[in-house]
């Protein structure tokens, strides 16, 4: 998995003119970090325990062009509560899947259209919230980057219904590069549903894909977003995701994210309070079996006082699954008044089954209030007999207690149909686990 394999420069079609030329500018830096950086391996202390090893000679390309896909194929991931849904195959925008509804108060459409109109706003904040410096595949991403999903949302505007961006896989070997940018000004709000499937043709189920994804949100003052970010791609997949969250003052974050897929996934969450007052939430799932690994990173940086942040994160590991979870709490000097509480829990459905975890505080200032915690372990005997003495086989008994173990998580979701959708996918891979 060389990065030869997998960057691309600009497509032939970007305009060379001045407006774009900071564009240029940008990916040019990426391409250099990208060549400088090397490829994360276990010997790195960040991914020690994330091996890629398994991807090392898989010869990962761009794909030439966008699956013929049609509405019917791509029916069963629709959000009924959705209006609006941008939708990318195989890194590619698909105008034709996508759906767009007239807003005043939202901007919704793919990079190259967004910047006839708001090359400003996009200038002032694509590349500048997620750090290519020392991030390996975040300079790939950029380095390749020539689309991607924009969303701002106008000062005081509040979205009601949700918006769905879509990033569907359909071809072996390929690595595509989504992007999505999302601007909320000052005093609006709305709701995200950041999606990641795959559409597989039957005679390849066990072959990979990579999906290197970078998303950056950027709150203004007493904005407010929901972010629900799933990960339901095939159990052959690379997927790779960094998402980068910047607060304003008063601004609130709330996120939940569900990883039910990939045979590798890492996922990093940066938020980074930059005004005071600012809330952000970040509960999170991952429910793997098998062979796979999940790994998640997060980092809530308290950079101002007054600010406040919960989280939640559960890991359900079965067969000889592997899932990592380190999270960091970090405190700023003069970033007085912080209320932080973190908090892994963790279950293991079998012997070959592992977890590890790492929460961490870091505190530079005197007067906060942060905890943290991590407990790993397996299905209460008693509570499994109990269910037995109402008449539930073992099997039935432990699936009933892992899946609501998992739906905690799930009940977050204020999207109905997303919620639905969601615990039937839980309860079915609850009722394949050995």
């Amino acid at each position: 998995m060389s990065a030869s394999a997998v960057l691309t420069g600009a497509s032939s079609g970007q305009a060379d003119t001045g407006e774009q030329a900071w564009l240029d500018a940008l990916r040019a830096t990426a391409t250099l970090r990208a060549a400088v950086l090397t490829r994360p391996t276990t010997r790195d202390e960040e991914w020690r325990f994330t091996d890629l090893s398994p991807f090392a000679q898989t010869a990962f390309a761009p794909a030439l062009g966008a699956s013929s896909l049609e509405l019917d194929d791509i029916a069963e991931f629709a959000i009924e509560e959705a209006q609006t849904r941008l939708v990318f195959v195989d890194g590619i925008y698909a105008s034709g899947l996508s759906t767009l509804k007239a807003d005043e108060g939202i901007v919704v459409t793919d990079l190259q259209t967004a910047l006839l109109q708001h090359a400003q706003t996009i200038q002032a904040h694509l590349g500048n919230h997620a750090a290519i410096d020392s991030a390996y595949f975040a300079a790939q991403n950029t380095a390749a980057l020539d689309d991607a999903a924009i969303l701002i949302v106008h000062r005081d505007s509040a979205i009601v219904a949700p918006i769905h961006v879509l990033f569907i896989a359909t071809q072996k070997d390929v690595v595509s590069f989504p992007r999505c940018l999302i601007v909320a000004e000052s005093g609006s709000s709305v709701t995200v549903i950041e999606d990641y499937v795959v559409l597989y043709q039957p005679r390849w189920q066990e072959e990979a894909h990579f999906t290197n994804a970078v998303t950056e949100i950027a709150l203004a003052d007493s904005a407010r977003m929901t972010h629900i970010r799933l990960q339901r791609e095939g159990n052959w997949a690379l997927h790779i995701g960094l998402c980068a969250v910047s607060l304003g003052r008063a601004s609130n974050y709330e996120s939940v994210s569900v990883a039910l897929g990939a045979r590798i996934s890492r996922v990093n969450v940066d938020v980074v309070h930059d005004g005071e007052g600012a809330t952000c939430t970040l509960d999170g799932l991952a429910m793997i079996g098998g062979r796979q690994l999940a790994d998640t990173h997060t980092f809530v940086d308290h950079a101002k006082a007054h600010g406040i942040s919960r989280q939640l994160h559960k890991c359900i590991a079965g067969g000889s699954a592997h899932a990592v979870f380190n999270g960091k709490v970090m405190v700023r000097p003069g970033a007085q008044k912080i209320d932080a509480r973190q908090s892994n829990r963790n279950l293991l459905l079998s012997g070959k089954a592992h977890i590890d975890t790492k929460p961490q505080l870091e505190i530079f200032a005197s007067d906060v209030k942060c905890t943290h915690g991590a407990t790993v372990g397996q299905l209460d005997p008693d509570e499994v007999f109990y269910l037995q003495s109402r008449g539930l086989s073992e099997a039935a008994a432990r699936n009933l207690l892992t899946y609501a173990f998992g739906a905690e998580i799930i009940e977050r979701i204020p999207v109905a149909s997303v919620k639905r959708q969601l615990a039937q996918k839980v309860l079915e891979q609850t009722s394949g686990q050995p």
